[in-house]
């Protein structure tokens, strides 16, 4: 271990931390995206550690360029006052935050800030600039790579139960914006709007949610209650915590509501609900339970295009258009026996870009094989359920085929 000591005074409070914490003699203290709440949990700390250090070498690009900067403002005799300043950005991100928001996504830090955040909100202020960090970086992720977005947070929430309710709240906000800016076209205000509802529409239930997601037992009627006032909830807590949109906040009181219908009879706010509950529909088929295995990407895509009353529904339809039959992170077989995980949209909803991961025998290819699904001999025949690829794809080498 290579151990720098930190002045407490540029711990950040009440964000998440940028690297591991740990103590003067290597213990861990708390884990990269610990949210420290306030000073008294601060010397806590530094009681059992006597000291607060980090770990060069395991704390990463995001540590060194924090350090750099920090370093610069102490040489230069910058005040505590301005330090802390340092670590908000004028969007409310901190420094990992603003580090995150000029590169590629971390998934896993990502699951971690939602699941925080969303599981044990901050109070007001504090919540409205965290949230609208995360909601940003993720805006700009749907508009700057929408597939690796798509292929991410899909292939996530297949196999998540720890952190189902934050990895299904980013998922569901995701192809909510990419929907509505790709094939609506809705103005960008409109878009980051659904964005940020679909991002908090769950926001009273996610202990529950994330409860429910390792629960074998049927449901309590407590549990029932709870999910059927949540809606409600939601909105009253989002009240709360600064929320004053009366768009956004109608959006989260009937996201559950189910409401058939063509869209152009809604208000704006329904228009945004219902894309949300379809998006809902979609993310909570596709993601496993203690109970029950995943459903394949083409079941869960039937349950969103079908609406109550078995028509087909208009803002289902816009989802499955947009994000395809076979979206990125599905798997799916080839005319060729293969079986492949799509990558990219591709030119209509039935012909992506996939790369083959199990070959015609069932054994793993190795390094994923692109293929392209509009060529006959590559055809996809269906799709193949999570549980049956019978092999461990690192998230990281999929995105670099996108």
């Amino acid at each position: 271990m290579n151990l720098v000591a930190l002045n407490i005074d540029t711990i950040p409070l009440g964000q998440p931390l940028p690297f591991v914490l740990r103590g003067a003699s290597g213990v861990l203290l708390a884990q990269r995206g610990y949210v420290i709440r306030n000073r008294d949990e601060l010397n806590l700390m530094v009681a059992r550690g006597l000291s607060l250090c980090v770990d060069t070498a395991e704390s990463g690009d995001s540590h060194r360029a924090y350090l750099a900067q920090l370093q610069k403002m102490l040489l230069t005799d910058t005040s505590l006052g301005q330090i802390a300043a340092m670590k908000i950005s004028a969007g409310g991100a901190s420094g990992r935050e603003r580090v995150a928001a000029n590169g590629p996504p971390d998934w896993p830090e990502l699951q971690l800030r939602a699941t925080q955040l969303l599981r044990s909100p901050p109070p007001a202020a504090e919540f409205g600039e965290r949230f609208d960090a995360l909601h940003g970086e993720l805006a700009r992720h749907c508009s700057a790579t929408p597939d690796a977005t798509l292929l991410a947070l899909i292939y996530l929430s297949g196999q998540e139960t720890q952190q189902y309710s934050g990895t299904h709240a980013m998922l569901v906000a995701c192809a909510c914006m990419i929907v509505t800016a790709e094939h609506l076209r809705w103005p960008q205000s409109r878009v980051l709007r659904i964005g940020r509802a679909a991002l908090s529409m769950n926001i009273a239930m996610t202990t529950l949610q994330d409860q429910l997601a390792v629960q074998t037992q049927p449901l309590t009627a407590q549990q029932l209650a709870e999910i059927e006032s949540h809606s409600a909830r939601s909105e009253a807590l989002l009240r709360q915590l600064g929320v004053g949109d009366p768009v956004w906040l109608e959006a989260v009181r009937c996201h559950h509501q189910r409401a058939p219908g063509p869209m152009s009879a809604k208000s704006e706010a329904q228009q945004m609900a219902r894309l949300i509950q379809r998006a809902d529909i979609f993310a909570a088929r596709l993601a496993p339970r203690a109970s029950r295995a995943p459903m394949p990407v083409t079941a869960a895509m039937q349950a969103t295009y079908y609406d109550e009353a078995h028509q087909v529904d208009e803002a289902g339809s816009a989802l499955v258009k947009a994000l395809g039959v076979y979206p990125p992170g599905a798997f799916v077989r080839l005319a060729t026996q293969e079986v492949a995980v799509v990558l990219r949209r591709g030119a209509s909803a039935t012909t992506p870009r996939v790369a083959v991961v199990l070959n015609r025998s069932g054994m793993p290819t190795g390094e994923p094989i692109p293929r392209d699904t509009a060529q006959p001999a590559w055809k996809i025949t269906g799709a193949v359920a999570l549980r049956d690829v019978r092999v461990q794809l690192p998230l990281s080498r999929m995105l670099a085929l996108v």
